[in-house]
């Protein structure tokens, strides 16, 4: 991962029926339930697209969107574990193999670790954000208890140590097996809950044009001040679009020890949509030596509120917040 802005996208790989459970032999189904939902293409990468190239960057064209593949730079994402049962604690392991099929054993550490893992439902009611151990012999594994049954994406961001490699998120499907029930995404709000905190969101996510998010946590009613690096931040922000999964990962405008960072209660980010939608925000942060993530429903375009933001005054202004 880079700091600052990497976005990757990631398209929807198979289509199927929903049945009452989901089991051996069923296929995955996009879930888009609300009213603004993304476009589904058939298209293997969505920067085929000049909508969706999220550019807007000091001019600079967009990179290719990544993650669309399993396969991608000579690197593949070789998922040992196809399914689990939901509710039982299993074993998710895995293998990022190099173009001669060898497993990779050495990587660049990025934010503290050598290998980012998401695992997120295609309703986006479940989320995780983890990080598995690597094995001498380039297997990586972690315990995992997916709470529901259907279909996943599981999202590994990594960077090879080899001269000249970039950064890479490969992605691969998942599936939790038992009786399966979609769920609605949340409307739009302006401040989620989770363990006793709250925290508010301010700003909007723009298709194609960069955007300020800014968040605040709060516990009792009062600022926290004294929240605690994360994976050497303040927080990291995960975006994930209804529909195709569409994945944007970001990190705060600033880090701790910058000399200019405060530790809370505002985190602020900079994100870029690659298209209109409804997204889904993950926001991790730690503090009291815990992590705790936030979720919130946004639609790009509009504001933390699900409003359209209103048009500038004469002045610059036009920020109703």
């Amino acid at each position: 991962m880079h700091a600052g802005l990497r976005i990757t996208a990631f398209a929807a790989a198979l289509a199927a029926t929903f049945g009452t459970a989901y089991g051996l032999g069923e296929g995955f189904d996009p879930v888009v339930e609300n009213p603004a939902p993304a476009r589904h293409d058939s298209h293997p990468r969505a920067s085929s697209e000049p909508e969706e190239e999220g550019g807007g960057h000091g001019g600079h064209e967009a990179e290719p969107a990544g993650g669309l593949q399993i396969s991608e730079g000579g690197y593949t994402l070789d998922l040992a574990t196809a399914r689990v049962a939901a509710g039982k604690r299993s074993e998710l392991s895995f293998v990022i193999r190099d173009s001669a099929g060898r497993a990779v054993t050495a990587y660049q550490r990025e934010h503290d670790k050598e290998l980012h893992l998401i695992v997120a439902s295609r309703d986006l009611g479940t989320y995780r954000h983890l990080h598995p151990t690597r094995a001498a012999d380039g297997t990586w594994s972690i315990p995992v208890d997916l709470p529901r049954a259907g279909g996943y994406r599981v999202f590994a961001d990594f960077t090879p140590a080899k001269k000249g490699a970039g950064n890479l998120t490969l992605g691969a499907d998942l599936a939790a097996s038992g009786p399966y029930e979609p769920q609605r995404l949340p409307e739009p709000r302006s401040t989620a809950t989770v363990h006793g905190y709250e925290v508010r969101l301010d700003g909007a996510l723009r298709p194609g044009a960069a955007g300020e998010l800014k968040l605040k946590v709060f516990r009792d009613g009062r600022p926290v001040t004294d929240l605690q690096p994360y994976l050497g931040a303040y927080g990291h922000l995960v975006a994930l679009r209804s529909g195709d999964l569409a994945y944007l990962h970001v990190h705060p405008d600033g880090e701790p020890g910058d000399g200019s960072t405060k530790p809370g209660p505002d985190v602020s980010f900079t994100a870029t949509a690659p298209s209109g939608g409804t997204y889904r925000l993950f926001l991790d942060f730690k503090h009291e030596g815990r992590v705790h993530t936030a979720a919130f429903t946004v639609r790009a375009g509009a504001t933390a509120t699900g409003q359209e933001p209103s048009a500038p005054h004469e002045d610059g202004s036009g920020h109703g917040h």
